[in-house]
């Protein structure tokens, strides 16, 4: 499910040489979300470093879509960069993952919700018979 793979290089040098690559392999870099630094903007204690490319190749996304307009919600793919205990990593979850993981709400898979982007947040629907007396308002 997770593909990560250790570089040698410093953090920096690292996001600046991936984004170069997937431009070379025919992807754009539609967005780069700065994990760490949003996190320690918000106030939390966040030590690691943390870059999350939105990254896409137009052709085969357009195929994928002309194929079935609901896998729009497993695009675009997401590359990190990141420090872990002094390292720095690359890792990716692939599309085919991210469709397979399981449903949490039709139509949303578990690997679809991005804890950033998406707000953090969940709504869970339920029957009053089928919750316990302290979820109640």
């Amino acid at each position: 499910m997770y593909y990560v793979t250790d570089s040698n290089k410093p953090f920096e040098q690292a996001a600046t040489d991936l984004a170069e690559a997937v431009g070379r392999h025919g992807f754009g870099v539609l967005h780069v979300h700065d994990l760490g630094s949003t996190l320690r903007g918000k106030g939390v204690d966040f030590a690691q470093q943390c870059k999350i490319f939105e990254v896409c190749n137009p052709q085969p996304a357009s195929r994928v879509l002309s194929t079935d307009m609901r896998l729009n919600m497993a695009l675009p793919c997401r590359i990190s960069v990141y420090t872990q205990q002094g390292r720095t990593m690359i890792g990716l979850i692939t599309v085919d993952d991210v469709l397979n993981s399981r449903m949490i709400a039709y139509p949303f898979r578990l690997l679809m919700c991005c804890l950033v982007t998406d707000g953090g947040g969940a709504l869970i629907l339920a029957h009053s018979a089928q919750h316990p007396a302290e979820w109640a308002p």
